[in-house]
């Protein structure tokens, strides 16, 4: 009987094992293995841009394993990868001199009919593990999405821009002048973050920072 039970629980181990999403290895049973994890490449400890006058950081470039990662969670509902997504902005977070700061974690909301669409905001579940990691609070109902809007990839910056006006609303009821930190997965031409201060600088909260996994490869190049 021993011997069968051992037998089965070897047959589950195998067919249960989770596989690297990235190379399909299961030697970790993993959802993304050392060394798939050790390919991204973590940008230089410095501000990508500034967006009306206030810091935006990104921890990696939207490429290769790092791109796949983020759509993985965004829009093939892999959200175990969402702890991954949070290591790398957590091990980039701690090369920073603001590390050492205390910030409340403000990520970037979902309109209620993309929340429902979606089942869950990608950028929620990435902003729980990062507050695990670093100790910081996490804050879900500062800033709301009133507006729903298109998707941004497909527009210029300006009609960007025009989208997202007046699509944030701030409710600072729960807001006890801390210092807020807005996560993101991408930094492309920076709309969004840039909507969402408006809408916190309209409240007079001016303590802000901006954080996102990612940014394209031209804020780096202008870094350089």
């Amino acid at each position: 009987m021993q011997r069968i039970l051992k037998q089965l629980s070897g047959l589950l181990d195998f067919l249960y094992k989770k596989r690297c999403y990235f190379c399909h290895s299961s030697k970790e049973n993993t959802k993304m293995c050392n060394k798939c994890y050790e390919t991204i490449e973590l940008n230089p400890p410095a501000p990508v841009i500034k967006i009306l006058g206030k810091e935006v950081y990104s921890a990696s470039v939207y490429t290769k394993n790092l791109q796949k990662l983020i759509r993985a969670i965004k829009y093939h509902n892999q959200t175990e990868l969402a702890y991954f997504q949070a290591k790398i902005m957590y091990d980039y977070w701690q090369t920073l001199p603001i590390s050492d700061e205390k910030f409340v974690i403000v990520p970037v909301p979902l309109h209620k009919n993309r929340l429902k669409d979606r089942k869950y905001n990608h950028m929620e579940l990435v902003a729980k593990e990062f507050s695990k990691l670093t100790g910081y609070d996490l804050n879900n109902s500062l800033i709301y999405r009133i507006k729903e809007t298109k998707p941004q990839y497909r527009l210029s910056i300006k009609e960007r821009e025009e989208n997202l006006e007046g699509a944030f609303l701030v409710d600072k009821t729960s807001y006890d002048e801390e210092k807020l930190l807005i996560i993101d997965d991408i930094l492309t031409t920076g709309s969004t973050i840039k909507a969402m201060f408006q809408a916190f600088f309209k409240k007079d909260m001016h303590k802000v920072t901006a954080f996102t996994t990612s940014c394209t490869e031209s804020h780096i190049i202008k870094m350089k």
